[in-house]
């Protein structure tokens, strides 16, 4: 199971910080994701970490601005979003694909960047 947490309404230039519990499964074995899809659009890879968080990687729109972080003692990915633009607004969705490829999403947690 994945639960997002932390979005809300920011205005543009703001920060907010998302976080993400998992329970089910061996959390340290796997990367983990961030994903985002904005009304209308797909759902798109926002950035990764490998399972013991020493490689990351982001979609070019973030890069500079938003930083994935984990901690495998308490089980939680974080995604630390800086410098928020109105661009950003989505539905963030964490997620991780186990061995057999198959994917698990959370719910989702909306943020919005609006002034």
């Amino acid at each position: 199971q994945l639960v997002e947490s932390g979005g809300g309404l920011v205005e543009p230039g703001g920060s907010l910080r998302l976080s993400c519990a998992a329970s089910g499964f061996t959390f340290s074995s796997y990367g983990m994701s961030w994903y985002r899809q904005a009304p209308g659009k797909e759902r798109d890879l926002v950035a990764f970490i490998n399972s013991f968080g020493g490689y990351t990687n982001y979609r070019n729109s973030v890069k500079g601005r938003f930083t994935i972080s984990r901690d495998n003692a308490k089980n939680t990915v974080y995604l630390q979003m800086n410098t928020l633009k109105p661009e950003d607004t989505a539905v963030y969705y964490c997620n991780f694909r186990n061995s057999d490829g198959m994917d698990f999403w959370g719910k989702g947690t909306l943020v919005t960047v609006s002034s």
